[in-house]
């Protein structure tokens, strides 16, 4: 229980670092580093997908690194399992959950659902860089409906 809340202020410090008021008023005044975000959770990802899987047989199809992502990923990382996958078995599936904990403290009003998508840059870049490691090239994108519940999509590029 104490690793969930010290990984929810560290990220939520890395959110609010990366995404303060830009001094420089050329640039807008914000400056949006998802990239950066999505960058850490990359690597993270990486190690996450070297390290889980080692007691677990090789993936023979997409569909079983995916279920894995639901299950064992997720729970390592968030002490739950995803809410649901589907797909449309041509390489597009839709991973769920319906009280995602990086979400769960703006919940409270709609007057956060606007800002809800830069919490889940890091966690798009987790997802792409745990199967980029399983030997998956994959785009991860997410959205928000109503909080804290989010979708990710997840796209396998053939070679």
């Amino acid at each position: 229980m104490a690793d969930a809340v010290l990984f929810e202020f560290l990220h939520t410090e890395m959110v609010a670092e990366l995404w303060t008021p830009d001094p420089d008023p050329g640039s807008g005044g914000q400056k949006t580093c998802p990239s950066v975000l999505e960058s850490v959770g990359f690597r993270v990802g990486q190690a996450l997908g070297e390290r889980l899987p080692r007691d677990t047989p090789a993936f023979r199809e997409e569909l079983d690194v995916l279920k894995f992502l639901c299950k064992d990923l997720w729970v390592a990382v968030f002490q739950k399992q995803m809410d649901g996958l589907r797909t449309n078995h041509q390489g597009i599936y839709v991973l769920q959950d319906n009280s995602f904990p990086l979400l769960v403290p703006m919940a409270s009003g709609l007057q956060y659902l606007e800002e809800a998508p830069k919490f889940l840059a890091f966690t798009c870049g987790l997802l792409c860089g745990a199967l980029h490691t399983l030997g998956f090239q994959s785009l991860v994108t997410a959205s928000v409906a109503a909080l804290p519940a989010c979708k990710f999509q997840v796209v396998i590029q053939k070679p």
